[in-house]
């Protein structure tokens, strides 16, 4: 698929299923390229009559890579600082997927979000109510300052150092480890599979300053309720109880916020995406898109 101009960057793109048909739109989470929504979620939903889009963030993968922008003091924001230089925020890329709609010429569509992937498809539903028919929040958070924190594993896992060696083998190894620590304990992915996705995320571009400045927005959208309460699509909350990242308190709260919104607990799931999971996940985008009416 191409790359497509929105809001003045180009976004790398998939689209799969009728092109006439109610549009499923996936945004992924810090770091992660388009590949993480599994290609048999995709087929699930269009068996089920949707048209699905997928799409690298900006900063990510096959989209446009930000460079010569500052980077934030990452460090300093998780002391407590304001971040400064910051080069874009979670309404930018918000407006991001907003312009690749306009691009297709989409008028609306079903918002479906992983992590900082639902934070931004929840500021796109409170920001464009008329281009959002429903909204999936997955693994997601309201930025509650009161909520508990990730365990020390898992915060490990996102800000530990990247290996010496910036070489395949070597990123391919760091990026199961971090997997691994948050990984769903009752749906483990193979071995193979994580090597042949981070080996296939390397090879689509390594950017770890892409990384740096994502999470710089999103740490500095800090408390999103006043936002959530706005929303008025139909919304479905997905957490999993085993989530050591974002802990299902986390994701409580995103339902507690939203109005009319539907919780859905997955017991056994962690931070991620198993296949094992793909029909318990589009059965909560049909159950939203089934309230909207689609």
């Amino acid at each position: 698929m191409p790359r497509l101009a929105a809001n003045s960057i180009e976004l790398y793109y998939e689209s799969y299923g009728a092109a006439g048909a109610p549009t499923v739109l996936l945004i992924m989470g810090l770091g992660a390229q388009l590949t993480r929504w599994n290609s048999e979620l995709c087929d699930l939903l269009v068996e089920r009559g949707f048209r699905v889009i997928r799409f690298d963030n900006r900063d990510c993968g096959r989209s446009t890579l930000c460079d010569g922008l500052p980077l934030p003091d990452i460090g300093a924001a998780l002391r407590g600082s304001l971040l400064s230089a910051l080069p874009y925020t979670l309404e930018t890329m918000a407006a991001d997927s907003v312009g690749l709609l306009d691009a297709l010429k989409i008028d609306q569509a079903h918002l479906v979000g992983a992590s900082m992937g639902a934070s931004i498809a929840q500021t796109i539903a409170a920001r464009y109510p008329q281009r959002t028919r429903s909204l999936t929040s997955i693994m997601s958070t309201s930025g509650n300052p009161l909520l508990p924190p990730p365990t020390p594993a898992a915060a490990m896992s996102l800000f530990a150092p990247l290996p010496v060696s910036r070489e395949r083998a070597s990123i391919v190894a760091d990026a199961i480890t971090r997997h691994l620590a948050v990984a769903s304990p009752d749906y483990p992915t193979p071995l193979a599979d994580l090597q042949r996705m981070f080996g296939e995320e390397f090879d689509n571009g390594f950017y770890p300053q892409g990384v740096a400045r994502q999470l710089g927005a999103l740490l500095a959208s800090g408390d999103l309720r006043p936002l959530l309460r706005t929303i008025t699509c139909p919304s479905v909350v997905v957490h999993g109880r085993a989530d050591p990242l974002i802990q299902l308190a986390c994701g409580e709260d995103v339902a507690n916020t939203i109005p009319d919104s539907e919780m859905r607990v997955i017991e056994g799931m962690g931070h991620d995406f198993p296949v094992a999971l793909s029909e318990v996940f589009a059965d909560a985008i049909c159950a939203a898109a089934a309230r909207s009416g689609r």
